[in-house]
């Protein structure tokens, strides 16, 4: 309901959820299951702009073996997931996908047959540094098939509201807790009251020049929550995905095709991947990335070949993809920013260390990745804690309660824009130069210098004027503080948090255990 209160319009609702991914549409989804009333906000003004319509390969299950899922998260993750956090994952897992995405959204996943009763049987998909086949698609687009028919329920439901191209820029505050957050919907800012805020903003790709991520993911969430004296934790994980396309507009290469086959060629067009892994192709992605990145160096190229394996008819959106930039059966391919891995530290239910604050989806930090993500369980994971987050708020948060909100002030849409966009550019520079697939400790100490006087610089900014461009530039120098202050504070070579100097040979591969 809209209200006012001391002649300023502010809403109220039992759960405000701040983005419109797969975590937050499942958080938005439980809590209005469970009778709350329920606003989503969401920046996105298209299903595009969410990074959950971006994700390509699929989403794992555990076909009745949870024990197998976890041994292998737990291995991709270089020995870092918190076992607890994973046991929630598998154990919820199954339920989760069945309950949502098959019998209330029928998603209508790729059938490997049919049999003579006319049902299906899934294609299950093998993924980089899974054991086994488990992973349910829809072509090489399953996030953009999942997130439509999810926000089309979500937005027809009778509980819950939804409000697309509206910025949550900063939370609402008191004593500890989270009372709600304030929108870019009025010029001084629109609070947003609520008995419980659930953050589901997605990752922070835009701070990389190249991503797989939206322009959007700036980091908003995390920055927020932690400007607001919220824990994170874990921010100098920052995953690559090994083969995203090399040259202009990068975009993803699923996993599912080395999964079914392809192969990794130097510019020499010799396989290099045994080389570097006895799982070759199918090693954790930070491996792979590594050895791309390592290859690229030596030889000048990396390509995917994709002529092992029947590319046209079991991949046709990708096919498409390249056929647009006249690319067959070998595709060059680079590292590209991914996914954090790190993020607002939660508990098993989202919970944060605010009072009244959860955040789920990339946002979030619930262990489950470590220092590395596994294939195809990003999606997982954002519907698993997005299920009980929205369960866990009808059951704990109070009645909203307004408290005095913040007001922004001189809004100009014209001159942030431009300071915005400059800043911006320099802020991908640093992180690019870095903090990327490899980095220096002299390199990090750099960057942190670099990015404190870039956030003093906005800082000073933003007091006397204001804009979402803004915002999203203060957010994005947060997040990228805080993986550079993750990262020099972490000399450990683990998964995707790669330390190096002058000194090491810079080998790729991990070095393997050694047998029982």
């Amino acid at each position: 309901m809209t209200d006012t209160i001391q002649d300023r319009a502010y809403d109220t609702a039992d759960v405000l959820v701040v983005g419109s991914g797969i975590a937050g549409c499942a958080a938005a989804l439980a809590a209005a299951r469970e009778g709350a009333d329920v606003l989503l906000v969401t920046k996105a003004e298209r299903p595009d702009d969410a990074s959950t319509d971006w994700a390509q390969g699929g989403i794992s299950t555990t076909r009745g073996d949870p024990e197998s899922l976890k041994e292998d998260i737990i291995a991709a993750s270089d020995g870092t997931a918190d076992p607890d956090a994973v046991d929630v994952l598998v154990e919820n897992a199954d339920d989760a996908v069945e309950d949502v995405l098959i019998d209330t959204l029928e998603i209508e996943f790729d059938e490997a047959e049919r049999s003579d009763d006319g049902d299906g049987a899934f294609d299950y998909a093998r993924e980089a540094a899974h054991s086994e086949e488990r992973i349910l698609h829809v072509d090489a687009s399953t996030g953009s098939h999942i997130l439509r028919p999810f926000l089309h329920y979500v937005d027809d439901h009778d509980r819950i509201e939804v409000r697309q191209d509206t910025a949550a820029l900063e939370l609402i505050t008191h004593e500890g807790r989270v009372y709600g957050a304030l929108s870019d919907e009025e010029p001084d800012g629109h609070p947003i009251y609520a008995g419980a805020t659930i953050l589901a903003t997605g990752g922070i790709g835009a701070l990389y020049s190249r991503s797989t991520n939206p322009d959007d993911a700036t980091g908003d969430g995390i920055a927020m929550a932690a400007l607001a004296g919220a824990d994170v934790a874990d921010m100098e994980y920052v995953q690559f995905h090994p083969t995203a396309y090399a040259g202009e507009d990068p975009f993803l290469l699923s996993e599912a095709l080395r999964g079914e086959g392809a192969v990794l060629r130097n510019a020499d067009r010799d396989r290099f991947m045994p080389d570097y892994h006895p799982d070759a192709e199918l090693a954790p992605r930070d491996v792979v990335a590594r050895a791309v990145a390592s290859e690229r160096a030596e030889t000048g190229e990396v390509v995917l070949d994709v002529s092992p394996l029947e590319f046209e008819a079991d991949f046709p959106d990708l096919a498409e993809k390249c056929r647009e930039r006249g690319l067959e059966s070998e595709i060059p391919v680079a590292p590209c920013e991914h996914f954090c891995c790190g993020g607002i530290d939660v508990d098993d239910r989202g919970r944060a260390t605010l009072g009244r604050l959860y955040a789920v989806g990339e946002c979030a930090r619930t262990g489950v990745h470590g220092a590395n993500r596994l294939a195809s369980t990003s999606l997982l994971e954002g519907l698993v804690w997005g299920l009980r987050a929205g369960e866990d708020v009808v059951e704990t948060a109070p009645e909203p309660e307004i408290v005095d909100a913040p007001e922004l002030r001189n809004r100009d849409p014209d001159l942030p824009e431009r300071f915005a966009a400059e800043k911006f550019t320099r802020l991908q520079a640093t992180l690019d130069e870095y903090l990327g697939l490899e980095r220096d400790p002299d390199e990090i100490a750099r960057a942190h210098g670099v990015l404190r006087r870039l956030k003093g610089e906005v800082d000073a900014y933003i007091r006397t004027r204001t804009s979402r461009e803004l915002y999203e530039l203060r957010n994005a120098s947060v997040a990228a503080l805080l993986i550079a202050r993750a990262a020099s504070e972490n000399t450990e070579s683990r998964g995707c948090h790669y330390v190096v100097d002058d000194t090491d040979e810079q080998p790729a591969e991990r070095e393997q255990p050694a047998d029982d």
